[in-house]
């Protein structure tokens, strides 16, 4: 496909509105984890993946002469998934600060020099006729981001269909990002497929996402009703089967590596419980034993010292004293 001329306005609008809603998508998102110093449940790798898709993603629609807000659209992307990884890498991982500035610069730096590379190399031979180098790009970013999608799908998995630690607003606005955007491919002059594809990928798994939560929102509204009345949260039900050793239904599946981590931990409890009553019991006897014989020394000591007593009583009584 030649490169777009005469951009009709409907394109540029639905254009403008999608590049918006994907500038500012994961602000929300941003703004949760700071707020709450915590990033579990939002998959690092999903960011990462995300940021490093738009190196491509940019260097396609930017070879192809696409409308200005869709050239602009995937830097802002990235951007703003690196500044979520970072996060992830911070509060998730608690690495030091400077290390994470340091590998996000560094990260950005790399994916921007990659995909201005990859423009000056790709748009000529794109115009000159040749569009296999472009197709490949095209076709890279569509696979970057739908496996960026994947990682969200092994936390619903992990939580039985429950979505957290991922802002739905943030949700959101990058489906409607999507959505726009692929209607302004739509309206262009010429429909482009790997674009519009790209956009379709990402619109069917955002709302696999908000399906499952809400499945799981329904087949626990008994249990959560029940939590609210007793002044509880569904996590603190969880926690109180897990406790007391009760199988519960939507209980959080855990790893082979988290499960052998609890056996150890259980393990080594019961070893301590074990070995403490042992050294206890190892230490009475010889208490016992040392009772007995300073009982008998008091006792001897005593006896001599009655004995020789009566002995200097009955002398004196023999020998009275002469007045």
């Amino acid at each position: 496909m030649a490169p777009q001329q005469n951009i009709p306005v409907a394109a540029n609008v639905l254009g403008t509105i999608g590049t918006i809603l994907w500038c500012v998508q994961t602000i929300p998102q941003i703004w949760t984890n700071w707020r709450t110093k915590n990033t579990d449940g939002l998959p690092g790798s999903m960011m990462y993946i995300w940021a490093l898709c738009g190196v491509p993603f940019g260097a396609y629609n930017i070879a192809q002469s696409f409308n200005i807000p869709l050239q602009v659209q995937p830097q802002a992307f990235m951007g703003l998934c690196l500044v979520n990884w970072c996060q992830i890498l911070f509060y998730g991982h608690n690495w030091v600060l400077w290390k994470v500035i340091l590998l996000g610069i560094a990260n950005a730096v790399t994916f921007a020099g990659v995909e201005a590379a990859l423009i000056l190399t790709l748009r000529p031979l794109y115009e000159a006729g040749n569009g296999t180098g472009i197709l490949v790009v095209g076709i890279i970013a569509n696979i970057l981001l739908a496996l960026g999608l994947v990682p969200p799908y092994g936390e619903i998995w992990k939580r039985r269909g429950r979505v957290i630690g991922i802002n739905f607003v943030f949700l959101s606005m990058d489906w409607f990002g999507a959505f726009f955007s692929l209607l302004s491919l739509a309206v262009q002059n010429s429909f482009d497929i790997l674009g519009g594809v790209l956009y379709i990928v990402c619109i069917l798994l955002e709302s696999g996402i908000f399906l499952s939560h809400i499945i799981w929102l329904l087949r626990t509204r008994k249990i959560r009703k029940e939590a609210k009345a007793r002044g509880k949260t569904f996590d603190d039900i969880a926690a109180e089967h897990e406790e007391q050793g009760i199988p519960f239904k939507f209980a959080e599946r855990k790893s082979r590596k988290k499960i052998e981590e609890d056996q150890i931990d259980v393990e080594l409890g019961s070893a301590r419980q074990e070995t403490m009553p042992d050294a206890y019991q190892t230490q009475e006897p010889s208490a016992i034993k040392a009772a007995p014989d300073n009982s008998d020394e008091v006792a001897h000591c005593s006896s001599s010292q009655i004995g020789v007593g009566a002995m200097d009583k009955s002398e004196h009584m023999a020998h009275p004293v002469d007045k």
